[in-house]
């Protein structure tokens, strides 16, 4: 599988990277619904086996235990992956979230990560949302410290946009910045990923299938059947009359990737590869029988008339709301 370089950092990251946010399983406010820690572990060993290196989670997944299941899946595993989480998300003893970029609050969210994780050091510390505002610079300067410590090798942000990536900067360099991006969340392209390039800042994307909606497993009647503490249950696109539309260019992404031998939840995945602003892209995965359909994205690019096939898919819409 193809390597990149990470921004400014020495991480030579594959181009597909482990998402451990469902693996959280349920009992919070943005769970996947009931996840069997089992196939958490079996999913990622399956992925590591692929050749995926690097594994992407937060604190805030599942209140602790996705970092506890990551470091549970790589117990004895020879090489040990990148490991990046995030802090900022906290919680209070009624599993209520919150927002907090206060030092006390970060350094003893970085603790918790390094004794959940079972780890000296974390290799990409990112925060995960940009909240309170008022508290960036306070949240970036202790990330800062951390990584002069020791304690994280790289920091990098989350959901930032362009000018509070420029408040960051002002006090240290952003190593990595993790937006939401797939065809239907484009909204990055316009501002934030060519700042980016031009700022050397890496870009690893997260849900570039959209929450499963572009894998090609989700159907109407699996939408309408997602256990009521699934967050998705609760997104507008997936729920009509968003949902149909959104089903019939996956239709369009299965014909592609049918001459590639590829699902299309794959080609989701490479289209948002081809921009030359991403690094590289984040994938969810829950059973290791889900690693096949998926791995591909690290081995197949995208041609320029399919690229416009998509584009064409996405006009014809828009001429047809107007």
């Amino acid at each position: 599988m193809e390597k990149r370089w990470l921004g400014n950092s020495d991480l030579h990251i594959t181009s597909l990277g482990i998402g451990a946010w469902a693996m959280g399983g349920s009992g919070w406010g943005f769970s996947w619904g009931p996840q069997d820690d089992k196939d958490s572990i079996a999913a990622i060993r399956k992925a590591l086996e692929s050749g995926m290196n690097w594994i992407d989670t937060a604190a805030v997944y599942g209140l602790g235990h996705s970092e506890e299941v990551v470091a549970r899946a790589l117990e004895g595993i020879p090489h040990r992956p990148y490991i990046f989480t995030k802090c900022e998300r906290v919680w209070n003893e009624r599993g209520e979230l919150g927002g907090s970029l206060k030092v006390e609050s970060i350094r003893r969210e970085c603790e918790a990560s390094l004794r959940r994780l079972k780890v000296d050091v974390i290799d990409l510390y990112q925060i995960h949302w940009p909240q309170p505002d008022e508290d960036i610079e306070e949240g970036w300067t202790t990330l800062a410290k951390l990584k002069e410590e020791g304690k994280v090798r790289y920091i990098g942000v989350s959901n930032f946009n362009v000018s509070q990536m420029k408040r960051a900067q002002a006090i240290a360099p952003i190593t990595s910045l993790q937006p939401p991006y797939s065809m239907l969340a484009r909204e990055v392209e316009k501002e934030i990923l060519p700042y980016c390039a031009e700022q050397n800042i890496g870009v690893i994307v997260y849900s570039p299938m959209r929450s499963g909606l572009l894998s090609g497993a989700m159907t109407r009647e699996r939408a309408g059947a997602l256990p009521d503490n699934d967050w998705r249950r609760r997104d507008p696109d997936f729920q009509e009359p968003k949902l149909s539309r959104h089903l019939q260019l996956v239709d369009l992404l299965r014909s592609i990737g049918k001459r590639h031998g590829r699902t299309p939840g794959e080609v989701a995945i490479v289209w948002t590869l081809r921009h030359p602003a991403v690094t590289a892209a984040i994938v969810g995965l829950r059973r290791p029988e889900q690693a096949p359909g998926i791995i591909g994205a690290g081995v197949f690019r995208l041609s320029s008339e399919e690229i416009g096939e998509i584009d064409s898919f996405f006009d014809a819409a828009v001429t047809t709301r107007a």
